[in-house]
């Protein structure tokens, strides 16, 4: 008889900086600003007679790649149907509402979201950690919950179930 089981994975490491501006209308938005994020995911799978339910390194290193790739970035939007993304040169051009914002194209990373919120952000990661599928198959992966937070009491979360 298989039994299920809920591996948390939240491990101090598995952060970034960035810094971004939240989108609430087609004239508003925040000030560019920036936060430390805090990633954690949650996985459930099958755990067998053995007491074990996978190697959870695969997903760590994943989660720890990913966040990487984050770090100490401006974090933009691909998808915002408020805003106009444009490659001029050595920069990233957003127009918004009559402005012209200018970012060193080595310092943002363009991400395919709506809005650089932490909901969408654990949509990002989990995306990611859903890409390999034959990983989820030979884990036994069940159901995936990420979670990105940027303060105490403060976060936002995706979930995927098979």
């Amino acid at each position: 008889m298989s039994r299920l089981a809920t591996v948390e994975l939240l491990k101090e490491s598995m952060e970034f900086s960035a810094g971004h501006f939240t989108v609430f209308s087609r004239t508003e938005r925040e000030n560019l600003h920036g936060h430390s994020y805090k990633v954690r995911a949650s996985i459930v799978t099958v755990i067998e007679g053995e007491g074990l339910s996978f190697d959870y390194r695969f997903y760590k290193d994943k989660i720890y790649a990913l966040c990487g790739q984050l770090d100490k970035t401006v974090l933009l939007a691909g998808l915002c149907q408020y805003h106009k993304i444009m490659d001029e040169g050595d920069y990233h051009c957003v127009y918004f509402n009559n402005e012209k914002l200018l970012f060193l194209k080595r310092d943002a990373k363009i991400l395919p979201i709506y809005n650089v919120t932490i909901e969408e952000l654990s949509h990002w990661f989990l995306q990611n950690l859903l890409l390999d599928k034959n990983q989820l198959e030979h884990h036994r992966i069940q159901s995936i919950k990420t979670t990105v937070g940027n303060g105490t009491g403060q976060a936002g979360s995706a979930i995927w179930n098979r």
